[in-house]
């Protein structure tokens, strides 16, 4: 039971955060049509991840299960937007701005393969 409610209550924290950045991102208009925001977040969460869990890995950071569970599926999880991620990008093909969604799933993809593995390669060693 004490999984289910670090999950549960990691991805709420999770979840406020990717808003109130996303908020924070698009008050400042740094995105018109592309959706860097969204972007940034994928990114940014795969480094974290990589990071933590490279930490892990290393035995740099101890952390029990619950509460592994609770930053890496919950907050983490729930920081990030696959679901955001891919709506996003059909509204871009949707509006006919083809070159923005191409560029936001090659971007965030690669963007995010590179994160997560530089995250954990710098802290997994």
């Amino acid at each position: 039971m004490a999984v289910w409610i670090a999950v549960a209550s990691g991805s709420a924290f999770g979840a406020v955060l990717r808003h109130a950045f996303n908020g924070y991102i698009h008050q400042r208009n740094l995105a018109s049509t592309f959706p860097l925001g969204i972007f940034a977040i994928n990114v940014l969460g795969s480094l974290l991840i990589g990071v933590v869990t490279g930490a892990i890995a290393s035995e740099r950071l101890h952390l029990s299960y619950e509460m592994r569970t609770f930053v890496i599926v919950g907050v983490l999880g729930g920081f990030t937007t696959f679901s955001s991620f891919s709506f996003d990008t059909l509204t871009l093909l949707r509006e006919g701005h083809q070159a923005q969604a191409i560029g936001n799933v090659v971007g965030q993809v690669g963007l995010s393969l590179i994160a997560v593995w530089a995250g954990f390669r710098v802290f997994a060693r």
